[in-house]
């Protein structure tokens, strides 16, 4: 896949699936920044996108090395076909789309002020709503 530059836009909405997975189109994103000639910006790998990664199994480096050698997001999910378990899914993008601010210390608030800002509880809504203030995009009323 070719790099990304996420200081001139955003990685796509944790909403947006991959082999049907919740978080996996943001986390190719990031680690698309992350290759030769991308850039990385305000977003890591660590957190939310390294949690998915850490519930299908799967360690940083492969996932690179996947992400590197694939042409597209279709590659991506046939070999998280034949390397996750996908009955696990539905429990991950459970968990995954209920997450709330609740679950997380004040620092989190410190990282996400949109949060507080827009009174958001759930993760997906503070994620899209702080890659807009990031990048200027308006937020839906």
């Amino acid at each position: 896949m070719e790099p990304l530059d996420l200081t001139k836009q955003p990685p796509r909405s944790p909403r947006v699936t991959v082999n049907g997975l919740v978080m996996m189109a943001r986390t190719i994103d990031k680690v698309r920044a992350s290759l030769p000639g991308g850039k990385s910006g305000e977003y890591k790998l660590a957190g939310f996108s390294q949690e998915l990664l850490d519930e299908l199994g799967i360690e940083e480096p492969v996932f690179r090395a996947v992400v590197l050698d694939a042409r597209t997001d279709d590659d991506v999910a046939h070999w998280l076909a034949e390397h996750t378990d996908p009955a696990r899914y539905d429990e991950i993008n459970r968990i995954f789309s209920e997450e709330t601010v609740h679950n997380f210390p004040a620092t989190f608030h410190e990282r996400y002020p949109v949060a507080k800002k827009y009174n958001l509880t759930n993760i997906f809504d503070v994620l899209e709503f702080d890659d807009r203030e990031l990048f200027g995009i308006s937020h839906p009323h």
